[in-house]
Formats: C-alpha cells, sequence, structure tokens
C-alpha cells in the first residue's frame, strides 16, 4: 500500500475513528475501565467525537482510553499516518523526519515513536515460545569509542555496549531482549523464557551453550573461531542476519541509543521482523522461499490489538515512562 492509497483509505479523523472502533473493539464496545460490555453514545454540544459512557461504572470513555493515545490532542489522523511509517520503514525512522513528514515539532514526534514502539513490545510479549531449529546469537550494540593515540580498544564483551541477546526461529518469529551479560547464569533462564524445550537449537562456540544444549531436544554448533560459518543445517546466519538490522539501524537511522530506551527501539525491529510471511519465489527455474512483509492494513490490526492497557506517559523531566497504578491503601 502507499502513501496515497493510505490516504483514501483514511480521508478524515472520522474514518480513522470507525477503523479504530472495528479493530480494537472486535466484537463490541469493552469498557476499559471495568470491562463492562454494555455502554452507550453520548451525544451534545459539548461532548467531543466517540465519547461513550459504561452502564456498569458509569465511567466515560472513547477507543483511545487506556491506550498510548490516551488523551491526545493530535488528530488520529497523525497516529495512523506515524504507524504507517514505522511499519513501511526497513530500518525505522528517526523522530527528526517523522516530524517532518506528520507536521509536528520533533519532541511530539520522538514521544509518538515510543508510544508506538511500546505497543510494539506488547506484540512481542505475547508470542508464544520458539519451536523447530531456533537460532541463538548475542549482539553487543553501541558507538565506538573515541580514537587514543596508542591505545587499543577491546571489542564485543570487552566494551561498555549493550549486550542483546537473540533467539529466532528459522522462517519464524525472533525474540531479542538485553541483557546484563552472557554467562549461564544470565543467558539458562532467558532461552528458557522464550525457547521450547522441543526445539533444536543452534548456537555458535559460546560455552555456557554447551550446558543450556543438554536442556533442548538437540543441539549443534558452528565454530567460527576457525572459520566454520556453516555445516550442513548447522549456522546462525540467520540471527546473524537480525543483528546485521540492528547495526544498521543503530548507524544509519537512530545514531545514539540509551540503554533505557533500548527495549523499545528492539521491540520495533522485532515487530517487522515478526509481521512477514515465508512465500515460494521461482527465478530461472528455480524456487527460493523469502520472507515478505504482511499487508500494511493487516500489520496496523496486529498493532492496535495491543492498544488497551498499553500506555506511555511523559514525565516531569521531559522522557517517557509507563504509569504506574494507583496504591488504595
Amino acid at each position: 500500500m502507499d502513501l496515497n492509497q493510505f490516504r483514501k483509505i483514511f480521508p478524515s479523523d472520522g474514518a480513522c475513528r470507525k477503523y479504530l472502533e472495528k479493530v480494537v473493539w472486535p466484537h463490541g464496545r469493552v469498557c476499559p475501565h471495568c470491562g463492562c460490555l454494555k455502554s452507550w453514545l453520548l451525544s451534545g454540544g459539548s461532548v467531543r467525537a466517540g465519547l461513550y459512557e459504561c452502564s456498569g461504572c458509569r465511567g466515560q470513555f472513547t477507543v483511545t482510553t487506556k491506550t498510548p493515545m490516551h488523551s491526545t490532542k493530535l488528530p488520529l489522523r497523525t497516529w495512523l499516518l506515524a504507524m504507517y511509517f514505522l511499519i513501511n520503514s526497513s530500518k525505522g525512522v528517526s523522530s527528526v523526519f517523522l516530524a517532518k513528514w506528520l507536521g509536528v515539532n520533533q519532541k511530539t514526534a520522538w514521544k509518538i515513536g515510543h508510544a508506538i514502539r511500546a505497543m510494539m513490545a506488547a506484540h512481542a510479549a505475547s508470542l508464544r515460545l520458539l519451536d523447530g531449529i531456533v537460532e541463538l546469537d548475542e549482539k553487543y550494540l553501541g558507538g565506538k569509542p573515541r580514537f587514543q593515540q596508542g591505545v587499543k580498544h577491546p571489542r564485543g564483551k570487552g566494551t561498555r555496549k549493550a549486550c542483546i541477546h537473540v533467539a529466532v526461529s528459522r522462517q519464524g518469529p525472533v525474540q531479542a531482549r538485553m541483557i546484563p551479560g552472557d554467562s549461564y547464569a544470565v543467558l539458562a533462564p532467558y532461552i528458557k523464557q522464550v525457547v521450547s524445550p522441543a526445539a533444536r537449537i543452534m548456537t555458535d562456540q559460546l560455552q555456557p551453550y554447551v550446558a543450556i544444549g543438554k536442556q533442548f531436544a538437540g543441539h549443534d554448533r558452528v565454530h567460527h573461531g576457525i572459520k566454520e560459518f556453516a555445516r550442513g543445517q548447522a549456522h546462525v546466519n540467520t540471527a546473524e542476519s537480525f543483528n546485521a538490522i540492528l547495526e544498521r539501524a543503530k548507524q544509519g537511522v537512530f545514531h545514539f541509543v540509551s540503554s533505557r530506551h533500548l527495549p523499545r527501539y528492539l521491540s520495533e525491529v522485532m515487530f517487522r521482523w515478526n509481521n512477514r510471511d515465508p512465500v515460494e519465489k521461482k527465478r530461472n527455474g528455480l524456487s527460493k522461499i523469502v520472507m515478505q512483509a504482511k499487508p500494511v492494513l493487516e500489520q496496523l490490526g496486529i498493532l492496535l490489538n495491543q492498544a488497551v492497557g498499553t500506555q506511555l506517559r511523559r514525565t516531569i523531566y521531559g522522557g517517557v515512562a509507563t504509569p504506574q497504578p494507583l496504591f488504595r491503601g
């Protein structure tokens, strides 16, 4: 879907609201305050569009209540357009360019981007355990240290870069998470959370994987130290492809990613990777399986299914944070 087609489908805020209500409430309106299924539309000159009142708790709500778009003053069309850009980009969109394309300032675009990434993070958390052949790899993401005469800076785990662990199912979803290190004590519990015990795992020669591999149906290793990158079905090339996308997003788009917000940036890259389908294509009489992105509207529906309950608010310091529920003693 190109941008002109997108604008024809969503020509006004009213059309955007109808679409959101259809996607967020596919089986009828649900009160986000108490979960009641009975409510009525409020009308009048002073009532804003799409406002409902719950028959159970008497609370008022709209389709954006308790979502990242809660209390937004921006047109809903702006929000959907931002989602379109983030879904369609290959490696992400910086807040500077997103601001130009949406017609808002950079701070607003930065907050919109993180609000959308929060929904993408909720989608990643809803995925089932990875199964089949699962590749495991680590990635150290960060910038190069400044040049110092006569000083040799270490690489990889010897740096202060953020350590990211990647678990990816071949022709399937990926799970990536920032972790404090690559020891057995750190890796074993995390891998158990995202990979099915029935999976056959593929790793490099990192020592903790020897013990971890015994907890799964099978384990094959490749030894990069002796230039062994593939041996039959044993390789971690799929995981390294995901790592390469992370590196290009950091180098070419964002330039710097703080450890505080890195999990949401990971969720953005994961969302685009996970919303692809294997498609068989023929060229010169040979068949090849390639991964093709799902249609934009389908991806929008998947993203907005995670909207209710996912919130992100401005802090008093100008950043963003997830609001904590009020304690009632």
